[in-house]
């Protein structure tokens, strides 16, 4: 795309306002930020001028396997599972854009130190507990780590300096998260700065489009799964055969970690059936009556909390990925230089964010194995500083399971 093309553009969608400051760029400057614009997704960009709808959705219970049906087959399981791994069929792909605000740090949320009397940082449990299966079976798997703008270089730096936790770089790649550009209440672009967009991370569900993007996985051409987990589960089982071989003999295209929730209301996204398909659907989505809906045996029918730890059949993500998945607007507040150039930090939200989520892949994926895993031993997520999710409440079961703190 040209210069002129690029303004022509800005110009027929009423967006030429961010051309305000273009003069005073540098030749760099004004480099990078045509690269920016000529990159906008467009049709993203005009939902926020029709706002987010969703139709009614026809929802149903899923069938799923039990911790209990799982304990019958787990050796017919665990075989298939290594086999594919041992083949080299397996690759494990990282979330971590996020940096720990709510812990009180502007580090990268997998450098947190959750250690009491030792250093035990968020990553090196991750990376202990993928070791645990690749030292098993002899093999290394592909990992790949998603980071974002904001803390690529010190996600590297940090696991370069701690040598990857043990783990070598030969079989790990990074690659950067997609951003998208937040707009006001009208729909137009917001500038953080002269030259620059106001740009946030477009969701965790544009880790394969940034993925493929970035050629990564192309150095791994054996790979025909990739198991996605995201950064905030210290617990989180990585590469777990089980998972992988009940997955593979199910002869579905994805599956999906669960938890039995906790209670009807514990606010974590439920897999269940949406029009006949596999689908995450919030918690908030079900009804009162289906919340609280049990079966004979008196299990909640919705039961399957979903815990960010997938299984993906590869080709068929490249199949469908030129499917549009869902964007989400998200109202924020966002920073902007005004029309004087000067910045302005608002008190109350004033624009979106647009965002995709990895749980509205699922249904792409046209089939869905939930695979329920203990709580107590997988799902301790850290999500805050203290109280449920937390810093606390994460140590209390690494403890629990015999992690040194």
């Amino acid at each position: 795309m040209t210069d002129n093309e690029i303004f022509a553009g800005l110009k027929a969608r009423g967006q030429e306002h961010v051309l305000r400051y273009f003069e005073e760029l540098n030749d760099a400057e004004k480099r990078e930020f045509l690269s920016r614009l000529s990159a906008i997704d467009w049709e993203t960009v005009s939902l926020a001028r029709g706002g987010e709808k969703k139709e009614p959705q026809a929802i149903r219970p899923i069938e799923g396997l039990t911790a209990m049906q799982i304990a019958r087959s787990r050796d017919e399981f665990r075989r298939a599972g290594e086999k594919a791994l041992r083949e080299g069929k397996i690759g494990a792909v990282l979330l971590a854009g996020g940096q720990g605000t709510r812990f009180g740090s502007d580090s990268p949320k997998g450098a947190f130190d959750i250690g009491v009397t030792r250093p035990l940082y968020i990553f090196e449990c991750l990376i202990r507990n993928l070791r645990e299966v690749t030292d098993h079976v002899g093999k290394y798997v592909p990992f790949f780590i998603m980071t974002s703008e904001k803390n690529d270089a010190e996600t590297r730096s940090f696991l370069r300096a701690h040598d990857y936790f043990g783990y070598p770089a030969s079989h790990i790649r990074f690659f950067v998260q997609d951003m998208a550009p937040a707009v006001d209440f009208q729909g137009k672009l917001l500038l953080e700065d002269r030259g620059k967009l106001a740009l946030s991370p477009n969701g965790n569900g544009g880790w394969f489009s940034s993925l493929e993007r970035s050629g990564a996985a192309e150095d791994f051409p054996a790979v025909e799964w990739l198991n996605v987990f995201s950064v905030d589960n210290v617990l989180q089982r990585i590469a777990d055969p089980y998972f992988i071989g009940a997955t593979l003999l199910s002869g579905m295209k994805c599956g999906a970690k669960v938890v039995s929730k906790a209670e009807p209301h514990e606010k974590v996204g439920v897999l269940c059936l949406e029009n006949g398909l596999p689908a995450v659907i919030e918690y908030y989505e079900l009804s009162e009556e289906m919340a609280n809906e049990r079966n004979a045996d008196g299990e909640l029918l919705y039961r399957f909390g979903v815990i960010l730890n997938y299984l993906f059949d590869l080709g068929k993500l490249r199949s469908v990925a030129k499917t549009r998945i869902p964007v989400h607007i998200v109202k924020k507040k966002i920073p902007y230089l005004d029309e004087k150039g000067e910045l302005v930090r608002p008190e109350e939200v004033n624009g979106y964010k647009f965002e995709t989520l990895i749980l509205d892949m699922i249904k792409l994926m046209g089939s869905c194995l939930p695979y329920e895993v203990v709580r107590e031993r997988e799902f301790a997520p850290v999500k805050n500083r203290t109280g449920v999710d937390s810093v606390e409440s994460a140590r209390a079961l690494l403890a629990e399971n015999g992690v040194k703190l």
